[in-house]
């Protein structure tokens, strides 16, 4: 695969907040795969769900010449294990999880970024000190934002806010939606459950993933910050930085870490 290859830092982590009494989230960093998962169900079966879809999309760290159809159709594979799952075991009856996810992929011979997402955990992308978020939320308060009859604001506070219009673990599960760029020096991308983003707006992640150096020192501050403001749910993040180029020809274990860090419910 030619073009150039982004020399990356990870940083990952979790916290079961303030309130819940269990981590439904699932997250992993393997490879060039990153992914987060806020499992959902009852009798505890959340984080059987977020723990199966992680592992099965970050497996795609293992395979060459990796593209966008490949990881849409992981996310469909991760889907099926879940309800075989559920399946098997009846307690696990309606487990579901979001998902959201980065990773390198193969586009026209050169090496790009894939976001992809189903549900509300999100991915947002710094770029030249500007932080955007990259997806879009499958819920039913950001219908209500896109359809312009509420403010982003509003939609924070809106007592519908965690009810989810895709996800996994149903059948259909719904479209995964996924977003592709050229990896570009210092970019700087935050993968994170809704757990954090409920209690921290744009501006506050900006303002630490430009001011708090280090990938694992900023995922630590951005978890930290949102238990502090309230921490309502389970709080998840990893980010993913890019600390300039190198040429594939270049590649080693300096140019491509071959992390593989995990935090799942109850670590």
């Amino acid at each position: 695969m030619s073009g150039m290859l982004p020399n990356i830092a990870v940083g990952l982590a979790t916290d079961v907040g303030r309130v819940r009494s269990l981590n439904e989230d699932s997250a992993l960093a393997h490879g060039t795969v990153y992914v987060v998962a806020d499992g959902m169900g009852g009798h505890a079966a959340g984080e059987v769900a977020s723990r199966i879809a992680v592992e099965t999309v970050a497996a795609l760290s293992e395979r060459d010449g990796l593209q966008v159809r490949d990881v849409v159709a992981q996310v469909g594979e991760a889907n099926r294990r879940i309800l075989a799952s559920a399946a098997r075991h009846p307690e696990q009856t309606g487990m579901g999880t979001t998902i959201a996810g980065l990773a390198l992929v193969s586009v026209g011979g050169s090496r790009h970024w894939a976001v992809f997402n189903l549900g509300d955990s999100r991915v947002y992308r710094l770029l030249d000190g500007h932080l955007s978020q990259v997806t879009v939320d499958h819920s039913e308060v950001w219908e209500l934002v896109e359809r312009g009859l509420i403010t982003p604001e509003e939609a924070a506070r809106h007592p519908g806010r965690n009810v989810v219009t895709r996800s996994l673990g149903r059948d259909p599960m719904g479209t995964v939606d996924t977003w592709v760029f050229p990896p570009y020096p210092g970019e700087v991308f935050v993968l994170c459950s809704d757990g954090l983003s409920n209690e921290l707006d744009l501006a506050e992640i900006e303002r630490v993933v430009c001011q708090v150096g280090g990938a694992d020192a900023a995922a630590r501050e951005l978890v930290r910050l949102a238990v502090e403001a309230g921490g309502r749910d389970n709080v998840t993040a990893i980010v993913v930085t890019s600390q300039g180029q190198e040429h594939d020809s270049d590649v080693d274990e300096d140019t491509t870490p071959r992390q593989n860090v995990s935090l799942r419910a109850g670590e």
